[in-house]
């Protein structure tokens, strides 16, 4: 078997040794089958609870985690100067799958096909994850890691378990292939990790009954809520591909999301005050799907619902402010980004809506003689360091969390206890991409059921159930048609009535879709079409 040891060794002198397998290279520690469960609790522990330092570096060199970053370093720099991300790893984008229920588990295949010639599909990721999970970190890399494994095997691994690097083509520019195997076999373990710290789908909990009757018994439900709630009033979504973010690129910046950039609005806050019009909330507008939240609240069946929305709509619907935390800020509030001045935020709305810079009244006077003073010092040629964020100075930003701000104190005083005390977790309307929010999934109690109401499903995380289709469509029929509950907003029966219907996807992965005839129709007519 090819063998490669990677523990304090330079890149440049990576080589095969006949003693140390490919399994021993990802683990870093021989013996680590030997004690295979408890060192997979111990990982488990490393990258969720452990948070004193000490105790993560004793645990690194317990079970063997440690990667030298000279070498990994070495590796980055080989391929041709450019420079590779350890963790750069991304959702795989699967197959389809319309087989599922008839395949056979990979395990019980004889003879067990080679790893290039499994279909990597939704299915087969499942039955891998799974794997890795019940029986344990080596016995999963000496099922599926062949004789002689190449790179290309060990990135094909990481396929299989759902993660691809995000840079691939840059990782065939190292200059040996046992430099390529060896940052091939870091991502790998990123995977394996990934893979362990992630949720355990429950095995009785996967039918639409099972939903019902959990929302019927739930006294603390945790909802987690993105941009998907709010698209039927017109306010954009950001990462689909319509969404906001898409229609960001032509302001010329590296990344769309730096219109949130902290940095970038410090250097030149026109940027916001240009674009924010396309995000501004309706006035006292709100969706079915935030009544239903409030309903839930008068029910006496809502722990919390953490948003990661800055449209403030819930407070619209009137779902109170002990049971809403805003995790990304709103613009129910705006503040003087040098001294911290609060006004409510509607008193921004003209000019975000005429995309006029507002000042604060209390700095202006300082912000004036500021200007006289870089504008004299500019014309001497005299250059200070003080003055590159002269635009912002005594600008007004609306209270939202933008990238490389620090999250609301409130999210962090509650979620903690929020996370043990929840008994039922519904995910509405987003693609969990950004953390914190994205990782509360992984951190609720593995024997507390979830539910995902969206769109699209999210292949990175392991629901229980999903319920496909527009939010208020999906959540309108849930209610109206199985639970019997009335939400209380004036579209509910015409929601109700647009001819809503409920296709199952597949009943055993809890997988279903909400539809309603106009939906249908265009469906039907393009497939006439084609």
């Amino acid at each position: 078997m090819t063998t490669v040891s990677i523990e304090n060794t330079p890149a440049d002198a990576i080589k095969s040794t006949s003693d140390v397998t490919v399994g021993e290279v990802v683990s870093n520690k021989r013996g680590f089958a030997d004690d295979s469960d408890s060192s997979v609790r111990k990982m488990v522990k490393l990258s969720s609870d452990a948070e004193d330092e000490t105790e993560k570096e004793e645990t690194e060199k317990e079970v063997g985690l440690e990667i030298d970053d000279e070498a990994t370093d070495a590796v980055a720099d080989s391929a041709d100067g450019e420079d590779l991300d350890e963790s750069g790893l991304t959702e795989y984008d699967f197959e389809s799958d319309p087989d599922a229920k008839e395949t056979k588990k990979l395990w019980e295949m004889d003879p067990m096909p080679p790893l290039q010639s499994i279909k990597i599909t939704k299915n087969t990721c499942n039955q891998a994850r799974a794997y890795l999970k019940t029986e344990g970190y080596m016995k999963f890399l000496d099922l599926f890691v062949p004789p002689d494994p190449t790179a290309d095997d060990i990135i094909t691994l990481a396929k299989l378990l759902g993660y691809v690097p995000n840079d691939v083509e840059k990782l065939r520019k190292a200059k040996n292939q046992q430099e390529f195997l060896h940052r091939c076999i870091v991502y790998l373990r990123e995977a394996i990790n990934r893979v362990l710290r992630s949720r355990t789908r429950l095995p009785n909990f996967h039918t639409l009954d099972d939903v019902c009757e959990a929302l019927k018994k739930a006294k603390n439900i945790l909802i987690l809520t993105g941009a998907g709630i709010s698209t039927s009033l017109g306010i954009p979504d950001f990462r689909s591909s319509t969404g906001f973010y898409s229609k960001m690129r032509n302001l010329g910046l590296d990344d769309p999301q730096d219109v949130f950039s902290i940095d970038v609005f410090r250097e030149d806050p026109s940027i916001l005050y240009n674009i924010a019009h396309m995000i501004l909330p309706p006035d006292k507008a709100y969706t079915p799907l935030h009544s239903f939240i409030k309903l839930l609240q008068d029910r006496g069946k809502l722990l919390r619902n953490y948003t990661q929305n800055i449209d403030n709509l819930e407070a619209n619907a009137g779902v109170l402010p002990e049971k809403l935390v805003q995790c990304h800020g709103s613009f129910a509030t705006a503040s003087c980004i040098t001294c911290k001045y609060k006004v409510p935020g509607e008193v921004l709305f003209p000019n975000l809506r005429s995309k006029k810079i507002a000042y604060c009244p209390f700095c202006a006077a300082e912000r004036k003689a500021l200007l006289q003073k870089y504008d004299k010092m500019e014309d001497e040629g005299i250059y200070s360091r003080r003055f590159e964020q002269i635009n912002s100075f005594g600008v007004m930003k609306p209270d939202i969390t933008f990238f490389g701000e620090d999250l609301p104190e409130r999210y962090h005083n509650f979620i903690k206890e929020d996370i043990k005390k929840c008994d039922l977790l519904l995910c509405i309307g987003t693609s969990l991409k950004v953390a914190p929010v994205s990782e509360i999934v992984n951190r609720v109690p593995n024997d507390v059921p979830q539910i995902l109401i969206n769109r699209d499903p999210i292949d990175h995380c392991e629901f229980d159930v999903e319920l496909l289709g527009y939010c208020d469509q999906a959540i309108t029929w849930l209610c109206g048609k199985k639970l019997g509950w009335k939400i209380n907003h004036k579209d509910f029966d015409k929601v109700l009535n647009s001819g809503l219907e409920m296709k199952v996807l597949d009943e055993a992965f809890g997988s279903y879709q909400i539809t309603d005839e106009e939906q249908r129709e265009g469906k039907e007519k393009i497939s006439d079409e084609l």
